[in-house]
């Protein structure tokens, strides 16, 4: 089906500029009274929300708040919002990649995401260890985010356990033709980003790119530094290009691709790491009676690291090749059925198929110990149909899906420094069936108050990487488990959104949600951890947001409160009643922003995250932290401005990782000027 769509492409674009025969040039001609009377409007976006959205725990990002961050980062924009977090505290420049795993509502305990990552409604993370490569995505490249806690599966696939992030490209109405920036920080690191938007036919080209390079911070204290201790490096840069055109006055086409390539030092000298991507996607959305969105995609991505003796300082395993592939696409329908109702039926798949390759070390004499191959394939094959219902006040909303998953073709190799063959397991291949279900509704009480419940569940199957890639952060070794079932979460929810007041907007919100079959490291012996499932992992907590407007000043705050615990069973029986680990209790945000003339930006964020724990035993804890954040834009003349920013202004001390007492530390206080055109 990809093959097939990709392919039709040059043929679609050739249709576009040049004529294919007589008799349509004459029609065309016969049209022009028509358009030049009703003009083609080409967005670049999928369909429209649904009226049941609101019915869910919602957040909105628009463009102003995406692009006056501190750090200019991705994960600190989304940050932004309560209850979203990594798996380590660590932004993409001083973490290894594949801790950037993404959840919601504290549901963590290891790195891969709980929270399904969407741009322009493809999948983002890496198809192999389901982390979320935030550097390939610039801010400044996005006109809305939508952030949706808890809601389960839904229409959107699997892995929206926790929830899901969908991020939306800018269209030129939102970018300008141009633009471009170029900031330096204190440390001598520059940020360079630019953009070009051109009209081209009835729609319209957005080609893009952005370059990082710094030489970092030295994320290890400096009464824990040796002569080995290294700067937290990074070189990072992607580009981008979007073509969107109409067909015909119903349908829209969408041709996305994106590159990318990311290296990092972390803690050691040659302790390196690097990602690259290749994506590319095809989406048709039709706005007619009947409305379709169908969507094609491609990646190819790869990963490498390489782990330094925190001893001997020597390399101990160089991941060198971790090669995978992600292939996916959907359909989804929504037929005309009168303004009672919005049906959604469609069907989506996704797979995912990688190989890890990687040389094992001798921590003293360097020598060459082994060789060690793993990999697999899984795939999903999902069917859904969601309809909402309007009675008056009252908007109703409910939804079934049900998923065909797949394990198979999952090996592990080993080797010794001869070659010679010391292990060659294949593991069978197993399927099944897992049917979820959302449902819920919003009912308007008038005075601005809504109010919504909703219960749902969702699915998420273990990713290549939990399945068969065992990981070393030394000393400590985690092993992978063939035999991991999938997560299965089930939860409730009830809140209300008021507008209080003119410019004011208070929402609350309530839940209790479950994972069961949580997969997460268990720690079996000092040093030693082992993937498994352990009964569930539980959370409930309340979730606060504000947005105020008065005048010039606009106040955005949110705040969650998560008690979340483990159920242990097995192995892992004796984690009953402890936290996740990297899940804190608390997390919070406010933003005041000050926009005195047109143009102008002054924003001040404070944010707050809780007492974390390392491990799963709690015995090492991440102490709470709060930091601020400032941003300022001054325009200077015809769309040039200057920008400031200060990341981690109380140059708070901010733990990222604690291990036994070895520690990694955040950013620090950071200072960056620069300049802006166009945005």
């Amino acid at each position: 089906m990809l093959k097939r769509l990709l392919l039709t492409v040059p043929v679609m674009l050739g249709g576009m500029f040049f004529p294919v025969e007589e008799g349509l040039a004459q029609s065309t001609q016969s049209d022009n009274h028509e358009r030049d009377t009703q003009a083609i409007i080409v967005t670049g976006k999928g369909l429209v929300d649904t009226p049941a959205t609101p019915a869910y725990d919602t957040v909105t990002l628009e463009r102003d708040t995406i692009v006056s961050s501190a750090s200019g980062r991705l994960e600190d924009v989304l940050s932004s919002i309560a209850g979203f977090q990594q798996f380590r505290r660590s932004d993409s420049r001083s973490s290894n990649p594949s801790a950037q795993g993404v959840t919601l509502r504290s549901l963590g305990g290891n790195a891969t995401s709980r929270a399904l990552v969407l741009l322009d409604g493809v999948p983002l993370a890496d198809p192999f260890f389901g982390y979320v490569p935030f550097n390939a995505v610039a801010p400044e490249r996005l006109g809305r985010i939508r952030v949706t806690r808890g809601g389960g599966s839904g229409p959107f696939g699997a892995g929206a356990l926790t929830g899901t992030i969908e991020l939306e490209s800018a269209d030129p109405s939102e970018s300008g033709f141009f633009n471009a920036s170029s900031l330096m920080n204190d440390r001598g690191e520059t940020e360079l980003s630019g953009s070009i938007a051109p009209k081209i036919g009835d729609g319209f080209a957005v080609l893009s790119g952005r370059w990082d390079k710094g030489k970092g911070f030295y994320t290890t204290p400096e009464d824990q530094r040796v002569s080995a201790s290294a700067r937290a490096a990074y070189d990072s840069w992607s580009a981008s290009g979007r073509l969107v055109q109409p067909v015909g006055e119903e349908f829209e086409i969408q041709l996305r691709a994106l590159a990318y390539h990311d290296k990092r030092t972390l803690r050691f000298d040659g302790a390196d790491s690097s990602s690259q991507g290749q994506d590319v996607s095809l989406r048709l959305v039709g706005r007619g009676e009947w409305q379709v969105d169908a969507l094609a995609y491609g990646q190819w991505r790869n990963f490498t690291n390489v782990v330094i003796s925190s001893s001997s300082y020597t390399r101990v395993l160089d991941q060198k090749d971790t090669p995978s592939t992600g292939l996916g696409g959907k359909l989804e329908i929504r037929p005309p059925l009168g303004d009672s109702h919005v049906l959604r039926i469609g069907s989506d798949y996704r797979r995912s198929k990688g190989d890890l390759s990687e040389d094992r070390y001798g921590g003293f004499s360097g020598a060459l110990l082994g060789q060690r191959f793993a990999g697999g394939e899984n795939s999903d094959l999902g069917f859904f149909i969601e309809d909402d219902w309007m009675v008056g006040a009252l908007i109703l909303t409910g939804g079934l899906r049900v998923d065909r998953w797949v394990n198979s073709g999952g090996y592990f190799r080993e080797r010794n420094s001869a070659g010679a063959a010391i292990g060659d397991d294949h593991f069978a291949k197993r399927s099944g069936w897992d049917l979820s279900y959302r449902a819920g509704g919003v009912l308007d009480l008038g005075g601005g108050l809504h109010l919504r419940s909703a219960a749902y569940s969702g699915l998420r199957l273990p990713t290549l990487n939990e399945l068969y890639r065992p990981f070393t952060v030394f000393p400590v070794v985690t092993n992978a488990n063939a035999q991991l079932r999938n997560e299965r979460l089930h939860g409730v929810e009830a809140g209300l959104d008021l507008a209080a007041m003119t410019g004011v907007t208070l929402s609350l919100t309530a839940f209790d949600n479950e994972v069961k079959n949580a997969i997460t490291n268990v720690t079996l012996e000092t040093n030693l951890r082992q993937r498994e499932n352990i009964r569930a992992i539980e959370a409930h907590g309340l979730e606060l947001g504000v947005a105020a407007h008065w005048g010039t000043v606009h106040v955005n705050g949110s705040l969650a409160y998560t008690d979340a615990t483990s159920k242990g069973s097995g192995a892992a029986l004796n984690l009953g009643g402890y936290r996740p680990s990297q899940a804190p209790q608390w997390a919070g945000s406010a933003t005041v922003a000050w926009e005195p003339y047109s143009g102008a930006r002054f924003a001040a964020t404070l944010r707050h995250i809780g007492k974390q724990f390392e491990d799963d035993q709690q015995t090492d804890a991440l102490p709470a932290a709060t930091t601020i954040g400032f941003f300022a834009k001054v325009p200077v003349k015809a769309g040039l401005s200057v920008i400031a920013r200060i990341e981690n202004l109380t140059n708070t001390k901010v733990i990222t990782r604690n291990q036994e007492g070895s520690i990694d530390l955040g950013v620090p206080q950071t200072f960056w000027a620069g300049v802006r055109y166009g945005f």
